[in-house]
């Protein structure tokens, strides 16, 4: 079962993502760590052309516009150079053991004028998260476990901007400061 607040949390971040894969044209995106359900994926359906998930959890489906792939991420994406207009990494990027690999393959997987757009926890949420997960079970233990880390916006300028070659477009604090809405544009 489903722990309470996921869906929840989840819509929160898909809100501001959204407006964002509305204002780009015969979108290509592709979502890293889409889930079991491809949720996000389902609900851009009406914004893009075609539309990509990747997540190890995932089945794998060809259906009308959308495409998903069962992949563990490591250090590579499984795509040709620019094929994407927008690049989605809702609460992933704590996840990753190699996030300044991934975040370089997905500048080398944008267009240029593509956005890569992400959410993440903030520094401030590990222990809100820890306790909502630990104490009162109503966030998903297994997946704060797998945290790896988490980020403020000096740390997300340092790994996109200073590593990776993107320009950070904007970044703000969400649901009280707990997340980082980041939208970042490849030159």
């Amino acid at each position: 079962m489903q722990p309470i607040l996921e869906p929840l949390l989840r819509d929160l971040r898909m809100r501001p993502v959204m407006s964002v894969i509305r204002g780009i044209d015969a979108c290509r995106l592709l979502d890293i760590g889409c889930g079991t359900t491809h949720g996000f994926l389902c609900a851009a359906e009406p914004h893009i052309r075609e539309g990509w998930g990747l997540d190890f959890k995932v089945p794998e489906i060809d259906h009308g516009k959308i495409r998903t792939r069962r992949l563990r991420l490591q250090t590579e994406l499984p795509f040709e150079d620019e094929r994407f207009d927008a690049v989605t990494m809702l609460a992933v990027l704590e996840h990753l053991a190699h996030p300044l690999e991934i975040v370089r393959e997905i500048n080398r997987v944008l267009r240029p004028g593509g956005r890569l757009i992400l959410t993440v926890p903030s520094r401030h949420a590990q222990p809100v998260l820890e306790f909502l997960a630990f104490r009162l079970g109503i966030v998903s233990r297994e997946e704060i476990l797998d945290h790896k880390r988490y980020y403020n916006r000096e740390d997300l300028h340092d790994l996109i901007e200073r590593q990776a070659g993107l320009t950070i477009l904007r970044h703000r604090y969400f649901q009280c400061g707990m997340n980082n809405f980041l939208v970042a544009e490849r030159g």
